[in-house]
């Protein structure tokens, strides 16, 4: 052993390299048994957790090892499911081994004559069985004719799989695979099996860690690891990750075409506009701060896009567009991450997930989201849902160089392949002399073919079927395109080990247009190839309509937390100005916002709104307080002026008429900012008339069922009573009880020298909607003092019981 290790060491030293290829050498082994160790651990860390689940969940570790029931109430234990398998995996493990033996390492030897001894030495599949952390069942979102189920798969194995290659040992000891599969059950029968099929499919790639073992432990040197794990996962993922799917016919007959290559649900068009407020990643000497240089991936299921990098600037503004087919509704997310471009590794700068379902009912987001798993940052995004519709009138090209249309190409398979290129010349038969043996047979073999499809700029290829003159690939592709009228499919068929053409064809995006539905389903004739080679595909062309936003729905997005239109009201006459940043629309009225509010009469019929269109950013209730649900129409009327309350008196002496910012509105917090919710009762204590001995305080507070949050908007407070002569500096502390942890205690800024601050400012509880109904609101309002002072701090206070709101809805009020 001391030979092998100083052997490196003296064989540097005969060939006079330099020391510091020692030293690499040495860092590379330390890194490699560093990333083994690591593995090992994580692998002991999940067995721990596997053995006593409960007993892991009680002692509350991160919530990442935590299985899916637990945040999820929607999501089911299944620990009888769990049992059975427990129970039929040492049977599976003899099936699995007899099939390794008896198929796959026949399969093997055959790739390749360097394959040739390729041998299972050693196949176990150990004691650990996977198990089902938990499934989701829907029921309202999808056909009557189905059952989908979402099981989240854990399997933390010991297996222990070897195999000699020329006397060299790979193999596998240890695998961790985490991920979400779907199952679909579909169509449902009256007559037995009565499920006419099974479809399976990963949601997102699922995580996989493999502890290698013999010759493979290579796999794990620093630089190689990184490349074999997402060759690993690429390959699941062409296999068994949206778009891709595995359906398995349970009824003899059953066409399981359209189910293994369903019509897409829409497309997601994505425009990435600008984000502020980013974290700084660039320093120097670890002490002096700079710009960063951000861009953004934006992700849903195995497509990927890249923005543009903004050179050294925080507050980026992109204004790029995205599209992406959605294929599962509810299921696939969108993903954006951020992150500064440097010359070595890219820093991270945070990220954002939304859920697609709120999107399709939506139809239009435009909002600015707060960035997670950083400390500061939001992004602006307008999001629109494209239905597939087939109407031709929709087709018209899209001046602004978008798409108008999705094609569906259904790959079926191809008919009297040509061995070569040489066999067919210009459709005839033509006889070659070649005078290499060696190249004749080669030449001689069975094409091993693939497919190339190009719409304009964009070329997909296909999966490679091995020596076969009828190959069958079963894939589908889908294409965007931006003139119907104009564009084609290119298809060129290519022999993988001589990389040459067996085969085109080109099929005008025009011809789809002669059938009524846009479809196309038939074989079509190769040229450059043989006189009687097809390929078989099924043409789908779809038109996509935008979607108008229903005006009638309470939307449900994500939360935006960019406050709304900067407002300057100003006498002149009797009519309000309104100042807004330009990718702001013009302020809404706000509907009734509390009792105390409603009693209020209507202005004077010289005060007017423009509501021709709506920010999501309600005018406070001191400019609105007059106003009615009738003022939230397009002619608004007026109603006799009457004598207003004390109360209200009170309210209008505010400085209304000075410059102030608008808070954002409810829609703000979880929804659209294009509609604002009707205000729910609450169990404020609030005040009317006369009586307000602590002033008030405006929230608006609403659950982001997609972020999975309580966002509370701290607006603004008024009438509050001073503490002492000198004034108050007030801010606002928001508890979610019983949770009183100063660590998770929640702050407004400090308001120097005034009674009616205005904050505008969110804040997020990342809990479940279960447990955030069981919570109270413990707001308090302080003043900012001296820590040697004797004035009061607290100015007053007020607690919310969540149990009784409408948290989805939402609720504004003072």
């Amino acid at each position: 052993r001391a030979l092998f290790w100083l052997g490196p060491v003296y064989l540097a030293g005969y060939l006079g390299l330099s020391g510091s290829w020692v030293l690499l050498a040495l860092a590379l082994w330390l890194c490699w048994g560093l990333i083994r160790r690591e593995k090992r651990d994580r692998l002991a860390a999940a067995f721990a957790l596997l053995e006593d689940e409960r007993e892991a969940v009680c002692r509350g570790l991160a919530a990442r090892h935590l299985p899916a029931w637990v945040h999820f109430p929607d999501v089911e234990r299944v620990e009888w499911l769990n049992k059975v398998l427990v129970q039929a995996w040492p049977y599976f493990g003899t099936i699995m081994e007899k099939t390794f033996k008896e198929v796959l390492e026949p399969k093997i030897r055959a790739k390749s004559v360097h394959l040739k001894t390729c041998t299972f030495t050693k196949i176990h599949f150990g004691e650990k069985c996977p198990r089902i952390n938990g499934i989701k069942a829907y029921t309202k979102e999808i056909d009557r004719r189905q059952v989908t189920l979402d099981l989240q798969i854990c399997y933390i194995g010991d297996c222990e799989i070897h195999m000699d290659i020329s006397k060299f040992n790979l193999g596998v000891k240890g695998v961790q695979l985490y991920g979400t599969l779907r199952v679909i059950l579909e169509p449902l029968l009256t007559d037995a099996p009565f499920v006419g099929a099974v479809t399976l499919f990963f949601m997102q790639k699922p995580h996989l860690e493999i502890n290698w073992a013999g010759m493979s432990n290579l796999l794990d040197v620093p630089g190689i690891n990184v490349m074999s794990d997402s060759l690993i996962q690429d390959f699941i993922a062409a296999r068994l990750v949206l778009p891709n799917r595995i359906t398995v016919p349970l009824k003899k007959n059953m066409n399981i075409a359209h189910l293994r290559f369903p019509v897409p649900q829409g497309v997601i068009r994505v425009h990435l506009l600008e984000a502020e407020n980013l974290v700084q990643k660039d320093n120097f000497l670890g002490a002096i701060r700079g710009k960063s240089d951000p861009y953004a991936l934006l992700r849903v299921g195995t497509v990927q896009y890249r923005s543009k990098t903004v050179s050294r600037d925080l507050n980026p503004i992109w204004n790029e567009t995205f599209e992406f087919v959605v294929h599962e509704v509810p299921g696939q997310d969108l993903e954006v991450d951020l992150y500064d471009e440097d010359p070595d590794k890219d820093d991270f700068m945070g990220s954002l997930l939304i859920g697609l379902v709120d999107v399709m009912n939506d139809r239009t987001v435009d909002e600015w989201f707060p960035l997670s798993k950083t400390t500061s940052g939001h992004l602006h995004l307008k999001l629109e849902w494209l239905s597939l519709v087939n109407d031709q009138e929709k087709l018209h090209e899209d001046k602004k160089g978008l798409s108008t249309a999705i094609l569906i190409v259904y790959l079926d398979s191809a008919f009297n392949l040509p061995k070569n290129h040489l066999e067919y010349s210009n459709g005839e038969c033509g006889a070659k002399k070649i005078k290499n043996n060696k190249y004749l047979k080669k030449m001689e073999r069975e094409p091993s073919s693939f497919v190339l499809l190009t719409v304009g700029n964009k070329t997909q290829k296909s999966k490679t079927c091995n020596f076969s003159k009828d190959p069958t690939w079963g894939q589908a592709f889908t294409f965007f395109v931006h003139s119907a009228h104009s564009q084609s499919l290119h298809i060129e068929i290519k022999d993988k080990e001589r990389d040459s053409a067996l085969g085109t064809s080109v099929v005008c995006l025009s011809h789809l247009l002669k059938d009524p539905n846009m479809t196309l389903d038939q074989r079509f004739q190769l040229d450059h190839s043989s006189s009687d080679s097809f390929i078989k595909m099924k043409l789908v062309l779809r038109a996509l309509k935008v979607e108008e936003p229903d005006p009638q729905r309470v939307k449900a997005g994500v939360s935006a937390s960019k406050p709304g239109p900067v407002r300057v009201t100003e006498k002149a006459g009797n009519q309000q100005k309104f100042a807004s940043p330009p990718q702001v629309s013009k302020v809404p009225p706000m509907t009734k916002d509390s009792a105390a509010l409603e009693s209020l009469p209507k202005k004077d019929s010289e005060e007017d709104l423009d509501i021709k269109d709506s920010s999501g950013a309600p005018v406070p209730s001191e400019t609105v307080s007059g106003l009615d649900e009738a003022e939230g129409k397009q002619n608004p009327e007026h109603g006799p002026p009457s004598a207003l309350p004390s109360g209200a008196a009170a309210m209008l002496t505010l400085p209304v008429l000075q410059e102030m910012r608008v808070a954002p509105s409810v829609t703000s917090l979880g929804s659209l900012p294009s509609s604002c919710f009707e205000l729910s009762s609450s169990n404020l204590d609030i005040h009317n008339g006369a009586e307000m001995p602590l002033g008030e305080i405006q929230l608006t507070v609403r659950y982001a069922s997609i972020r999975q949050s309580l966002v509370v908007l701290v607006n603004s407070c008024r009438n509050l009573v001073p503490s002492s002569n000198r004034g108050v500096d007030p801010y606002v502390r928001i508890y979610l009880l019983p949770d009183r942890r100063w660590t998770s205690r929640k702050k407004t800024s400090v308001k120097k020298k005034t009674l009616n601050p205005q904050y505008d400012e969110k804040f997020e509880f990342f809990e479940s909607l279960e447990n955030v109904k069981k919570r109270t609101l413990d707001i308090a309002v302080k003043n900012n003092r001296p820590f040697i002072s004797q004035e009061r701090k607290e100015l007053g206070k007020v607690r919310i019981d969540l149990s009784q709101e409408d948290l989805i809805k939402g609720f504004a009020q003072w």
